[in-house]
């Protein structure tokens, strides 16, 4: 076996490397030595299988170096090597920048990232990314880095034609990007634009348009640099290569928000667009629909001789198959409601029947009350759904309901119904299980804490049912309704009983 010195080695190894990316005549012209490896410019090398190879000398000698200005050579390879490493060192950078992006599941925290992640690259410390299709579906976004609503404001005063990114989003000439410096000296004729960047501190800027790899056109990018400056060649490079893969994330996260956006309009197109107005009741209605869409449903309908129904009620499933059976299942209900509600029971065994018959792979749960204002009387009735609660001033409590299996489960209806009678000024909460599921908590857990939300609102709030609704959730949901984590659907019907 040969016995190369390490040294040697260690220069091939390198030379090859460097070759797979320039070419084998490049890496050798590029990376020929300017003076010999010690081993190699000794007068005899070593003995190798026993063979004594004389090296004849140098037929000229190097010029020697003047003493005063030394330079230093760098071993072959080196340079490659340390080129190299510089190229690893951006991968790995570029490759945890995009699973970071990857990981973003919401619109608006994937533009966050993208924001964060191209400021970093490029050297910036603020920002902000004009999201707006070209097809003109929306959604219409502008997000910010290191810019309050106000700056945001003061920017979108500038013409769209005075800015780059507006010559991006425009389509007009001068629309492919770059640096762009926003003193008197350049940057643009626009006074507008001047006075905006000094107001705000920022005296140069890099643009650069959202765009997949099929050419549609997402919207543009803007990163803001106190002082004059523009990004290096390489991080240019680097942040194109991230905007390449970013747009394409951001592109499909768009799809998913308009089919959400257009799951949640119909969803609350079939659920009232207003609460009846009932003498010696006042009314409050809260509701959201997950990410998913779900089939959670309330209605309040009045009723002959001044009656009023209120029901809740959640279908199995989610997404547009659950919507629909929701509003199949809730006009139904209405209908039932009008022919026989001061009979619960029979309402829902009618429910039973036409969900057995349309829907037989679906389930459903659902709670109907037939109340009577003037006489603050409520006969209800529930499929497998959660007990009402009463909030009074004298009493927080659950209505104890008969237990019963969810509609498209029974043979044939058991259940009874259940009388109450709320004194004045009590409320009633009728829910669905979405709310105790956002929680997180266990069942016990979650009606626990569903209780001691409404046992703890203020006196000046339970006048209003409206205000009550708002306390429990902010209670029960520490996220708020409003947060996006909640998978489930969630629905709180509050009816005050004068």
């Amino acid at each position: 076996m040969l016995d190369i010195p390490l040294l040697v080695r260690v220069h091939l190894d390198a030379l090859m490397a460097a070759q797979i990316d320039m070419g084998v005549c490049d890496a050798i012209e590029r990376n020929r030595p300017v003076g010999k490896p010690t081993a190699m410019s000794a007068p005899h090398l070593p003995k190798v299988a026993g063979i004594d190879p004389s090296v004849p000398p140098p037929a000229h000698t190097p010029a020697p170096l003047p003493t005063s200005a030394p330079v230093t050579t760098a071993a072959p390879g080196a340079v490659i090597q340390d080129r190299l490493a510089g190229w690893v060192s951006d991968l790995t950078t570029l490759h945890e920048l995009t699973e970071r992006l990857a990981r973003t599941s919401l619109l608006d925290d994937a533009l966050d990232e993208l924001l964060r992640a191209g400021a970093a690259l490029v050297g910036a410390r603020r920002g902000l990314v004009v999201l707006e299709p070209a097809d003109g579906l929306g959604p219409a976004v502008t997000t910010g880095l290191g810019l309050a609503h106000a700056d945001l404001g003061h920017i979108e005063t500038v013409p769209r034609s005075a800015t780059p990114y507006g010559r991006i989003l425009d389509g007009l000439p001068g629309a492919d990007g770059g640096s762009d410096l926003v003193g008197e000296a350049g940057g643009g004729p626009d006074p507008r634009h001047r006075e905006v960047a000094a107001r705000l501190g920022y005296a140069a800027s890099y643009t650069l348009p959202l765009t997949t790899d099929a050419g549609v056109r997402l919207g543009a990018v803007v990163w803001l640099y106190d002082e004059p400056a523009e990004p290096a060649e390489r991080r240019r490079h680097l942040i194109g290569l991230y905007l390449g893969q970013a747009a394409e994330h951001v592109d499909r996260l768009v799809e998913l928000d308009r089919a959400r956006t257009r799951l949640a309009t119909v969803t609350e197109e079939l659920l009232p667009s207003r609460l009846p107005r009932v003498t010696r009741v006042q009314l409050a209605a809260r509701h959201r629909t997950g990410p998913h869409g779900g089939g959670d449903w309330y209605d309040a309908l009045a009723l002959p001789e001044g009656a009023l129904g209120l029901a809740v009620g959640s279908v199995t499933g989610s997404g547009p198959s659950a919507v629909a059976a929701m509003g199949g299942l809730r006009a139904s209900l209405r209908a039932y409601a009008v022919m026989e509600g001061e009979d619960p029971v029979a309402v829902l065994s009618d429910l039973e029947l036409l969900l057995r018959l349309t829907e037989p792979a679906r389930s459903a749960t659902a709670l109907f009350a037939y109340c009577e204002p003037a006489r603050r009387k409520i006969v209800l009735a529930g499929a497998g759904h959660t007990p009402p609660l009463i909030v009074g001033e004298r009493r927080t409590e659950y209505v104890e309901t008969s237990l019963s299996a969810p509609l498209g489960m029974l043979a044939c209806w058991e259940a009874p119904s259940v009388e109450i009678e709320p004194a004045p000024g009590e409320t009633v909460l009728l829910y669905t299980d979405g709310l105790l599921h956002r929680t997180g908590d266990p069942m016990d857990r979650a009606f626990a804490r569903l209780h001691a939300a409404a046992a703890s609102v203020p006196r000046a709030a339970r006048e209003d049912p409206g205000a009550i609704a708002d306390h429990v959730l902010r209670t029960v949901l520490p996220d708020g309704l409003d947060a996006s984590g909640g998978a489930e659907d969630v629905v709180l019907l509050a009816a005050r009983f004068a």
